[in-house]
């Protein structure tokens, strides 16, 4: 049986519910796109989807800490599955799609005329420049935005300049999710935000692309990206969890005690397929060509 299959004997409990409806737990990162798939969803279906956006670490300790159990959970960072999820909540996932971050912008930035030839890094230091990001415990952008500062350093040669990447984005800008950074750089609030490309593109930002080696994207740079590591906040208070560097993949799963397993294979499969993959990429979400199935970190099988 490949991860994320219905399990013998388990029981659709909403076969009486009318209208049919599945709750879909979602990073925010990718709540536009996956609104845009789910409706599309109800349309093919009659199923309704009630989506919530949250980061994908709070979404994981809404089921770890409050048993909150969705029917569907996508996450900006498939390993939080293995990391704080399985196997009492998940016993399997697919990867579906895959992200790079950049810095995002807009006409009002701040010396936005200097940022050719990766005069960002002089950019963001200037002490007139208000920069975003996001909490490195709450959202996987959070803990990938400091990689890249640490990546950038290696990649650059310069000594300190993780150290002044974490200064120019103060602690006054730090924000729970990454998405709620958009609107703020768009009120004039930020003049940056460290950001992820599907983002910047739905919301219509200009946004600099950062090289392979530091902007997490590339499988071909997986070991220039392992030499970096972050410790967030793990399954319980006072618990931790380190993630290394590794080019970013989401993951979606459907928990093993869902109110309604079948709904949400439905909807899983709907996502993988040749269809679901389209809506995606249409929504600015780079989804993978074929989707890859694990029951653990070491275990993958690519589904047809």
């Amino acid at each position: 049986m490949s991860a994320c299959e219905p399990r013998p004997g388990v029981r659709d409990s909403a076969a009486s519910i009318e209208p049919a409806s599945i709750r879909l737990f979602n990073a925010a990162s990718i709540a536009r796109p996956l609104r845009v798939l789910a409706d599309s969803f109800t349309a093919r279906t009659g199923i309704r989807v009630v989506q919530e956006s949250q980061s994908s670490l709070e979404l994981a300790r809404k089921l770890t800490e409050f048993s909150d159990i969705p029917d569907v959970l996508a996450l900006a960072d498939y390993r939080v599955f293995p990391a704080l999820l399985a196997p009492k909540f998940i016993d399997g996932w697919y990867l579906f799609a895959r992200n790079r971050m950049v810095i995002g912008y807009t006409d009002q930035s701040r010396h936005a005329g200097e940022l050719a030839n990766d005069g960002w890094r002089r950019v963001l230091a200037r002490t007139d420049v208000e920069v975003g990001r996001s909490d490195p415990n709450t959202d996987p952008s959070g803990y990938r935005t400091l990689m890249v500062f640490q990546l950038a350093e290696l990649h650059y040669g310069e000594p300190g300049l993780a150290r002044k990447l974490l200064a120019a984005a103060a602690t006054r800008n730090v924000r729970p999710r990454e998405a709620d950074q958009v609107g703020m750089l768009q009120a004039g609030s930020l003049d940056y935000i460290w950001t992820y490309e599907n983002l910047a593109k739905s919301a219509g930002l200009k946004y600099v692309s950062l090289p392979a080696s530091v902007d997490l994207s590339n499988p071909a740079d997986s070991s220039a990206y392992a030499r970096v590591s972050v410790t967030v906040a793990g399954k319980q208070r006072g618990d931790s969890v380190s993630f290394r560097g590794e080019p970013i993949l989401y993951g979606v799963a459907v928990p093993t005690a869902a109110p309604d397993t079948t709904r949400g294979h439905q909807f899983v499969q709907f996502m993988l397929s040749e269809q679901g993959r389209a809506i995606l990429r249409a929504a600015s979400l780079d989804a993978l060509d074929d989707a890859v199935a694990m029951r653990s970190a070491l275990e993958r099988k690519r589904v047809p």
